[in-house]
């Protein structure tokens, strides 16, 4: 069952399209070559305090105020505005397995992050509550574990399979045709044709209410503990601390039915201050500026 279930489909209506398939075959084909690389950034000059690198442009437009709890704004619109502008996310697709080892499940997040590394922790948000929880999130309560696949462009459709409304019971794997594989710690299997693999077990869960109606749950946040990592070995480089984007190419949900995928990359070296000349330091006001 899926992790985007927000509101009920039929009302948020995500899908803009009447007929998706016919928009979809007026589109271009796929470009399987379009891989990610590097470019220069935009303005690869940039000097500091130089600010945005679109000569101003963007200090000419306004903006509008949105209060989300304005009077008659139903709660859909703001999670169709949150989903539109909050892009890319990453998505976690988590699968899981019922405590008496009878039903697995597998299902995308987007609402999902990786918070910390010693120890790695990583939060997935669930549109569900502990009273009537949905099928991972049941599953990931009473189990206390699970696995979090790292999404890749080779299996994007499949992965969209997975947020079928399916009944209790129903493996999205067998919906997917995506093939489960053993991990070592948790009884959850991972995704055999995923780049990068979290183990990982349950930390703590927390629910959150609803501003418009204080007695129903909207929310539940896990916090999950990554306690065993797998990478493809074409992906993996030899020290085993950085996944090639080049064979990973992951996906990230965007705003209603889209998904991105990383194509054009730059690199920026963070700055060190240290390394500042005493003209761009002398030039900053803060009082301990000049060294």
């Amino acid at each position: 069952m899926t992790g985007e279930q927000r509101p009920d489909e039929k009302t948020i209506q995500r899908n803009p399209h009447p007929n998706f398939k016919e928009v979809e075959s007026s589109r271009p084909d796929w470009r399987e070559e379009a891989k990610p690389s590097f470019t220069k950034t935009r303005k690869p000059d940039w000097k500091l305090g130089s600010g945005a690198n679109d000569d101003g442009a963007s200090l000419e437009k306004n903006h509008v105020e949105i209060d989300p709890y304005a009077e008659g704004r139903s709660p859909g619109l703001n999670y169709k505005l949150l989903i539109s502008a909050v892009v890319p996310r990453p998505i976690g697709f988590l699968s899981t397995r019922s405590k008496d080892g009878q039903s697995t499940n597998l299902s995308p997040f987007s609402y999902f992050q990786v918070i910390n590394s010693e120890p790695p922790l990583f939060i997935i948000s669930f549109a569900s509550s502990l009273e009537n929880p949905k099928d991972s999130l049941r599953n990931l309560v009473e189990s206390r574990e699970g696995v979090i696949n790292i999404v890749s462009d080779h299996f994007i459709e499949a992965l969209n399979h997975t947020s079928i409304n399916a009944p209790y019971g129903v493996s999205e794997f067998d919906v997917s045709g995506l093939h489960p594989a053993d991990a070592r710690h948790v009884q959850a299997p991972r995704v055999k044709e995923a780049v990068f693999s979290i183990e990982a077990k349950l930390v703590e869960i927390r629910e959150y209410k609803s501003k418009l109606s204080p007695s129903r749950t909207t929310c539940v946040m896990a916090v999950v503990e990554g306690v065993n990592f797998w990478a493809r070995e074409d992906a993996i480089d030899e020290q085993r601390s950085l996944v090639d984007p080049s064979v990973l190419r992951p996906v990230a949900r965007l705003g209603g039915i889209s998904y991105g995928r990383l194509t054009d990359l730059i690199e920026l070296p963070r700055p060190e201050w240290e390394k500042l000349s005493a003209e761009e330091k002398a030039q900053l006001s803060h009082p301990n500026c000049k060294s």
